[in-house]
């Protein structure tokens, strides 16, 4: 590395880095064990790592794998008594983390080291104001008046780069949006500028434009301040992008640490080979025939708008917009994805084609109109359409065994005797890869991917023509998420089903979909097969939700970005009709979005 006279190192955030100064962290043979009825049962064995000021350290794996233990212990935060630190020392400088009291604890947590969670809605409390939550912190630390911590709120809030910050400032955390809820939590973490940062999957459940947001935001700030990181993920395109380094963990033990570039041209592990084989990469997608069939549904001109009610009498007094017009059709055999940011209308369109929710215009599902199927006739059309939703535990009943919930929709449609539904439940488990022996199990014994295909078991029952599947595969760990879309491909080619895949992960759909609907604020803004979208993108929309994809390559460089300017068109209130209506991006500075008489594309350096 040639380095001017005086100059340090720099990280991949451009933060200065000093190879030779002593570390800000050590990790010193940490290992975690839970009590069980058998004795102490480790979660974590023998770790050790050490962390440089203005170092982003990434811990990588697949759930279960150790990392949000690790991340807990370091901070004092593992749940009593059940699950302790049993061997090895954390310091934090000079100071043993390991060795101190709660209360010592409590003066070093969120003052040195500071903590983002995953899910920022659950960790930031929903009846205080995002700036009495701020101001809260800061003053726990620093003995300042209210005024003063209020003040250095509001600063913390602008260095994120919120939009309209003093109003944020009164608002409660339901009334923002993830993105938002998220640049509050890196608030609260930097507003004492902490020595270390741990960032505990901070993007997972954010759309992709967002995330990048969140990813870029966080280079900036470290960039400014020099906190060393550590990021914790399962994203291996966020580990390539960000990391300096990269430990990469399974069953508690760590498998392989290297600098990120090596890790990634030559990974010295199995397990790590197959982490990264494992990514979707946009352009990774297997060549596929374009389907030429008779549709299984068709959408012409289909609105959902919910009502708005105000006043002392409850009268509506203005409509939601969720859905706008949008006519698409999904042939036998095809897999049509519909994707864009949470909100913009994709699970309100699933929702109307199985008639959960009212709509106007045209769904049709095998021939028959959901708006007039009516009691029987609504019980056969569901035979034709299946669901398979997001959160596979949310979805299954714990109460009854996989055996149970599989046959259940046969039991429901009056299908078979008893013995033809175990039959047919046990083919089933064949079919996505269990085993019958586990028909007898609960849903709570199961890992999340292997809940996955038991959802996907059940929706087959019935044989339909149509699978809706919203999100389903965007909370699995990267091999998980392979392993599932393989098995959704097989079934496809063995029955000739359908997809609608909504998602909102571009990778992912480029390397499934036969064609694609690209939807922003209800409306479809770009419509074709999938290399069309992906290789020749026409509205700047789609070129952005494509931009900010992750790329699990070290050595690539974002070189510009789509942006646009303008006003923000409401779902109350939406701006025109059509494709040409508004489009959204963020761009780091809230949420800024092009009216269609003034459209303004620009290219910017990435990071600008």
């Amino acid at each position: 590395m040639n380095l001017t006279p005086g100059a340090l190192p720099k990280s991949r955030s451009g933060a200065d880095l000093a190879p030779d100064a002593a570390p800000v962290l050590t990790v010193e043979e940490l290992t975690v064990s839970v009590r069980t009825g058998a004795g102490l049962k480790p979660l974590v064995s023998d770790l050790s790592f050490a962390l440089r000021r203005g170092e982003t350290l990434c811990i990588a794996g697949e759930s279960g794998s150790g990392k949000s233990i690790t991340s807990l212990a370091i901070m004092g935060l593992l749940p009593p008594p059940a699950v302790r630190v049993t061997g090895g020392r954390v310091h934090l400088g000079a100071t043993e983390l390991t060795a101190l009291r709660e209360s010592e604890m409590r003066a070093v947590r969120g003052d040195r080291i500071a903590m983002i969670f995953q899910e920022p809605m659950t960790s930031l409390n929903p009846v205080m104001t995002v700036g009495t939550q701020l101001a809260e912190a800061i003053r726990a630390h620093e003995p300042v008046a209210r005024a003063e911590a209020r003040a250095q709120a509001l600063a913390a809030l602008k260095a994120v780069r919120l939009s309209q910050p003093e109003r944020r400032m009164d608002q409660y955390p339901h009334e923002l949006s993830g993105g938002m809820r998220q640049r509050v939590m890196i608030a609260m973490a930097l507003a004492l500028r902490p020595e270390v940062l741990i960032a505990d999957e901070p993007t997972t459940a954010l759309d992709v434009t967002v995330q990048r947001e969140v990813l870029d935001l966080l280079r900036d700030l470290q960039r400014e301040m020099g906190t060393a990181i550590i990021l914790i993920t399962h994203d291996m395109g966020v580990v390539a992008e960000m990391a300096d380094r990269v430990i990469v963990m399974r069953d508690g033990r760590m498998v392989e640490e290297a600098a990120t570039t090596d890790l990634f041209a030559r990974p010295a592990q199995q397990y790590t080979r197959d982490l990264l084989a494992a990514v979707p990469r946009i352009g990774g997608g297997a060549k596929r025939a374009e389907v030429v069939a008779s549709p299984v549904a068709r959408l012409a001109d289909v609105s959902v708008r919910f009502p708005l009610k105000g006043g002392v009498l409850g009268r509506v007094t203005h409509q939601v917009h969720a859905v706008e017009h949008v006519s698409f059709d999904i042939r036998k055999g095809e897999t049509f994805a519909l994707v864009g940011e949470s909100g913009c209308g994709k699970s309100t369109i699933a929702k109307a084609m199985v008639g959960l929710v009212p709509h106007e215009g045209v769904i049709e599902i095998g021939g028959s109109l959901v708006a007039a199927a009516r009691g029987p006739a609504m019980t056969a059309l569901r035979r034709k359409i299946q669901m398979v939703f997001q959160d596979p535990m949310a979805a299954l009943d714990p109460r009854m065994t996989v055996g149970d919930q599989i046959a259940e929709p046969l039991v429901i449609h009056g299908i078979g005797d008893a013995a033809e539904r175990r039959a047919r439940a046990a083919d089933l488990m064949d079919r996505v890869g269990l085993t019958r022996d586990q028909l007898g199990r609960y849903p709570h014994e199961f890992s999340g991917g292997q809940r996955q295909r038991i959802c996907i078991a059940r929706a087959l029952a019935l044989n339909p023509g149509l699978i809706i599947a919203d999100e389903s595969v965007s909370a699995l760990d990267v091999s998980v998420q392979a392993k599932v879309l393989d098995l959704l491909r097989e079934l496809q080619k063995d029955y000739g089903i359908a997809f609608l895949f909504i998602s909102h992960d571009m990778a992912v759909v480029e390397n499934v979909s036969d064609r694609v609907g690209v939807m922003y604020l209800g409306q479809i803004v770009e419509l074709g097969t999938r290399a069309q979208i992906f290789g020749n993108p026409q509205h700047p929309y789609t070129k952005r939700l494509i931009d900010a994809v992750p790329v699990p390559d070290p050595t690539f460089r974002r070189l510009d970005t789509t942006r646009l300017s303008g006003d923000v068109p409401s779902p109350v209130h939406p701006v025109g009709h059509g494709p040409e209506r508004a489009s959204l991006i963020d761009i780091g500075n809230g949420h800024l979005v092009a009216r269609p008489e003034a459209l303004e594309v620009g290219r910017a350096e990435a990071g600008s």
